[in-house]
């Protein structure tokens, strides 16, 4: 079993939690900030707590979720649960197996007008210096959107 890291990034935004929200979770703006990751990311799904989210690259492949936690203004939570090639969702394999239930949280918080919004993401060892890297480029993404 592969020991998964806990990594957490913060960013501090000129604007308000429901402005955050919507530069994080609306379709035009979420791929403009994933694209730090994969450019031509995008999510399927009804964004329900409880319902299941496909997070996707151009080619159609990445991994499913579930959104656990949807307070909306103030926190997302995403459970993964395993991953998608070529848009179909594939059987248990050694690699998945290794971050499976892995977590993904936004939480956001206000104090006169500036949003704090903390990120805390599960990783392996092999993802860890790349998150270390894309992460606070996507971050300063989203701070662009919202502060516009």
């Amino acid at each position: 079993m592969v020991t998964l890291t806990l990594l957490k990034f913060s960013v501090q935004i000129n604007a308000s939690k429901d402005k955050v929200w919507d530069a994080l979770w609306s379709d035009v703006s979420y791929r403009q900030w994933t694209d730090a990751f994969s450019p031509g990311s995008y999510a399927e799904s009804d964004w329900k707590e409880g319902s299941k989210i496909k997070f996707l690259t151009s080619e159609g492949d990445g991994m499913f979720s579930v959104i656990e936690t949807k307070k909306p203004n103030d926190q997302m939570t995403f459970r993964h649960l395993g991953t998608i090639l070529k848009g179909k969702e594939q059987p248990k394999s050694k690699e998945s197996e290794d971050w499976e239930g892995a977590k993904e949280s936004y939480f956001l918080s206000e104090n006169d007008g500036i949003t704090e919004l903390n990120v805390e993401v599960d990783v392996t060892n092999q993802y860890q210096e790349y998150f270390n890297k894309t992460f606070p480029k996507a971050l300063e993404i989203v701070k662009k959107i919202a502060e516009q």
